[in-house]
């Protein structure tokens, strides 16, 4: 049985899905800007860790989450009804296709930590497969569904391996989406650059362009990760 995974404000059950707490999410929920957020959707949602992530950050009225995998949805609404903020988080089941059909409302703030394992071996455990497997959510659909969803003045972030970058950036334009911000990450300062932080909106404009080391050595943080970090992690 796994163990919660337990952070300043909220705790994360993850004892139902394949996929656990990860740096990647925590690095999205705590990076994403969220000045005059209203909404948010959260795809892909897994356990519910980003969502809540942005519902301790911000003052947004709707965060919705979506969530295709039946054990990580049930997960993520158990996650929610046992938080502070349970009243602005909701939780659909259903593929992102089926959400884009059915659904009218459009977002101020669209996040996503996608399947990023484009390799053709997949994992025999199936959850672990859909969660991190790019053939389970194609970046193409990811980002022309987010298109779709977003606000006039709204914005989506992703986190995505850095060997990705390419080929998001050229999806993104295909759907009008021009790159607003990135960071680049790195474990160590000598180590490469491992994801890429992409914030995309409608708006033309010079993108900001940073990056960002984890670790000094192992468990040895640096000051700017602890700073991204420290309303979160108990530990830190």
């Amino acid at each position: 049985m796994s163990i919660p995974f337990r952070f300043k404000q909220f705790t994360i059950n993850q004892d139902q899905t394949a996929m656990k707490v990860g740096t990647d999410g925590v690095l999205l929920g705590a990076w994403v800007p969220i000045e005059n957020i209203q909404s948010v959707l959260d795809i892909g949602s897994g356990t519910g860790l980003i969502a809540l992530m942005l519902a301790q950050r911000s003052d947004a009225e709707q965060i919705d989450a979506l969530e295709i995998e039946d054990q990580a949805y049930e997960q993520a609404v158990e996650n929610f009804e046992n938080s502070d903020w349970s009243d602005r988080l909701f939780c659909y089941h259903a593929s992102l296709q089926e959400f884009v059909d059915e659904i009218d409302d459009k977002y101020d703030l669209i996040v996503s930590n996608p399947p990023f394992y484009t390799d053709t071996f997949e994992s025999p455990n199936n959850q672990r497969s859909l969660a991190r497997f790019e053939g389970a959510l194609p970046f193409e659909e990811l980002i022309e569904s987010s298109a779709k969803l977003l606000t006039e003045n709204g914005y989506i972030a992703l986190i995505i391996p850095f060997k990705e970058e390419g080929k998001v950036l050229k999806i993104a334009i295909k759907n009008q989406l021009y790159l607003h911000k990135i960071t680049r990450v790195k474990g160590t300062e000598n180590s490469e650059i491992k994801r890429s932080l992409m914030l995309f909106s409608f708006q033309e404009n010079t993108p900001l362009i940073d990056e960002l080391v984890i670790e000094i050595s192992r468990h040895q943080y640096t000051d700017e990760y602890k700073e991204l970090v420290k309303d979160f992690y108990l530990k830190l």
